[in-house]
């Protein structure tokens, strides 16, 4: 099944897909069914997570119901208000390739739910913000409270998969959020330079860079259009990746691609941070590029390109969000 957010009338209303393509509000399938009243994606992730039926009842009912066009339809992410949303850093063993030191675990950051930004929403960027790249992505949606998983039991969490367009600004990142430091001697341990070359037995140099800026600025992260139900989705590990600008391709590659996996991924963060229902989870982009963009997305620069950027990842669907340019950004 795929779910859905849209507005009408000026309110947010969770919808589902029916097997014509049409759109049906999930609180008139939940009526079909004889289910108490949903409107939103986020109830449905919290209740599906404790009622196996749930979802099977929608099925059985959505079919039942009359459907409406989404033509013109003015999409939200589908879910607007998660309790965090976690993205994995260099997760593509083409990018791995630069990397000093393979970390050899997953390197996690998070983003704001005020960056969402619905299916055919702008991307809107400062131009004076230097390279601001797409990173067309896998997203998890999690569907019940856990913690301590192991790999093996990770999949089980996931109530379903979305498209994520994880909006990065290396300029936002490097002008405004990095700074770098010398320890002195008696400050420097060991495990502050296990992660890079150092220049010597006397370089205590350190770096901090921030991702708050550079990844959560308001329209940063698209979404959607829909979640797609995990039981639809055979492999999350075996899915094919496109990004497009006006329909040529920037960037195509394989979840298979990934440093670490799926399972692998949120078990790590699960040693963390405890998973609620309704958080995301974005596993990584695209390493591989195309045509006269080389290094894929990473030639892709928002700031100097007009356009849409499309993303297309089956069975997930397609996600096109058009660029903005816009001085001091959304």
């Amino acid at each position: 099944m795929k779910f859905g957010t849209i507005l009408l009338n000026g309110d947010a209303a969770a919808i589902l897909q029916g097997a014509d393509g049409k759109a049906r509000t999930l609180a008139s399938v939940c009526a079909a069914a004889g289910l108490d009243p949903l409107s939103d994606t986020l109830s449905l992730v919290r209740l599906a997570g404790a009622d196996a039926g749930l979802l099977a009842a929608l099925r059985a009912a959505v079919d039942t119901v009359p459907g409406f066009d989404l033509d013109g339809a003015d999409w939200s992410a589908p879910l607007t208000n998660p309790s965090k949303i976690l993205g994995v850093a260099f997760n593509n063993k083409e990018l791995m390739k630069k990397a000093h030191r393979d970390p050899g675990v997953p390197n996690f950051f998070l983003k704001p739910p005020s960056a969402l930004q619905g299916h055919g929403k702008p991307i809107i960027v400062d131009p004076d913000w230097g390279a601001v790249i797409p990173e067309p992505e896998v997203c998890a949606v999690i569907g019940r409270r856990a913690k301590h998983l192991r790999d093996d039991e990770a999949l089980d969490t996931v109530f379903g998969y979305l498209i994520h367009n994880d909006v990065t600004s290396h300029g936002l990142k490097f002008q405004k959020d990095s700074i770098a430091v010398t320890y002195d001697k008696d400050m420097a341990r060991p495990e502050f330079y296990t992660w890079r070359h150092l220049n010597g037995p006397d370089d205590t140099d350190a770096y901090y860079v921030y991702h708050t800026r550079s990844k959560g600025t308001d329209t940063f992260g698209p979404m959607g259009p829909w979640i797609t139900t995990a039981d639809e989705v055979a492999d999350p590990n075996d899915l094919h990746v496109r990004g497009t600008l006006d329909g040529e391709t920037f960037t195509l590659d394989h979840t298979g691609n990934y440093r670490f996996r799926i399972e692998t991924c949120i078990a790590e963060a699960s040693r963390y941070f405890t998973l609620e229902p309704g958080d995301l989870i974005s596993f990584g982009t695209t390493g591989k590029g195309a045509g006269r963009f080389p290094r894929g997305h990473k030639s892709l620069l928002i700031g100097e390109e007009q356009g849409v950027i499309g993303i297309e990842i089956e069975p997930l669907g397609r996600l096109e969000n058009p660029i903005r340019h816009q001085k001091g950004g959304a």
